[in-house]
């Protein structure tokens, strides 16, 4: 008898292999659906530029959250004037003996001049004050132009013509100007002319002033994104059936306007890190000795021209905060847009 051919053979093993590997790894659901939560979540996670901004934005929090743990195992605090105890650190003139700033081994970005104070520490307790006041002030923000703007968007009638007027009111005034007038007096309504006043209350009045000037925008917006929701078909069927209008707004309004919340919130944020750094710049908000970083800018200021080390550290990381919560702002607008094509 005669051998089968090699020929004659290979169809058969062919056959085998392509049925094992068909029962091995079957073919992908072309039904399986996602949520938009996890579409969204795709889209941004192929956001490269998104993706740095986010780690850069949360190693900032990071740093500023820990910055007394930092500080600790660093061994130095942001108010001790080392220059002005430890011989060797500052000339005559008051500047930094060492190179760069006195950057070495124990001063890692050098120590300030004049009052000699590690600039390391000041920096990251800078971080941390900023950070807590823009992060408040975003907060309170976000909750009151959203009570605000839906309110307003859903009663209409009056209700929505004297908020209107508020909201024009309010956007209307030149806030730096503003706030340069009116911390004075706030600060003048709790603490006497003669006495000192308190970090506590300075953070508090920068919030409450901030808060005040700054849910117009978002309110304004959510006013009209309601407006055009509430004649939608489903908010006309929650209607006929006898919903309540908490219920309207929580579980018909409310889902449908989560994207310019979240996007308006990740924008206001580095806009007021930078508003509060201008106030305390200009003298009106946080105060030297207290660390901030528009109290490093400020001191930066006055020696810049001797030696600028000592402004570049705020600088630059100011810069690359906002810089990185601006684009984190941009791809989670592009990751929560439905026609997105990244």
């Amino acid at each position: 008898m005669t051998p089968p051919t090699a020929s004659a053979a290979a169809p058969l093993e062919v056959t085998d292999e392509s049925a094992e590997k068909s029962t091995a790894s079957p073919a992908p659901n072309p039904g399986e659906s996602r949520s938009p939560g996890q579409l969204a979540w795709r889209r941004f996670k192929r956001d490269r530029t998104g993706v740095i901004s986010a780690c850069i934005v949360i190693f900032f929090f990071v740093i500023a959250l820990c910055a007394p743990l930092i500080s600790a195992l660093y061994g130095k605090d942001p108010y001790t004037q080392y220059g002005q105890e430890i011989p060797g650190l500052l000339n005559d003139a008051g500047f930094p003996i060492k190179a760069n700033g006195g950057i070495d081994g124990d001063f890692w970005f050098g120590v300030e001049p004049a009052m000699g104070r590690d600039v390391f520490t000041f920096l990251i307790y800078g971080i941390r004050t900023s950070l807590l006041i823009a992060t408040a002030t975003t907060v309170l923000v976000t909750l009151i132009g959203v009570i605000v703007g839906i309110t307003a968007g859903y009663l209409g009638g009056r209700t929505d013509f004297l908020i209107g007027r508020v909201i024009d009111v309010l956007l209307s005034f030149p806030s730096t100007l503003f706030f340069i007038a009116f911390m004075p007096v706030v600060y003048g309504l709790f603490v006497a002319p003669d006495e000192e006043i308190p970090t506590s209350l300075r953070a508090t009045c920068l919030i409450l002033v901030l808060t005040a000037f700054g849910w117009a925008s978002i309110a304004r917006l959510l006013r009209g994104q309601v407006l055009a929701l509430r004649e939608r078909e489903f908010v006309e069927a929650a209607k006929v059936t006898g919903a309540s209008p908490a219920r309207i707004i929580f579980k018909e309004l409310l889902p449908n306007l989560w994207t310019p919340i979240l996007i308006q919130s990740t924008l206001m944020l580095p806009a007021f890190v930078t508003a509060e750094a201008g106030l305390a710049f200009l003298g009106v908000g946080i105060i030297d000795p207290t660390p901030d970083w528009g109290v490093m800018i400020q001191r930066g200021a006055t020696f810049y021209t001797d030696d600028i080390t000592f402004m570049i550290f705020p600088g630059v990381s100011m810069i690359i905060f906002v810089l990185a919560f601006n684009l984190l702002g941009d791809s989670v607008r592009d990751a929560l847009d439905p026609k997105s094509k990244r």
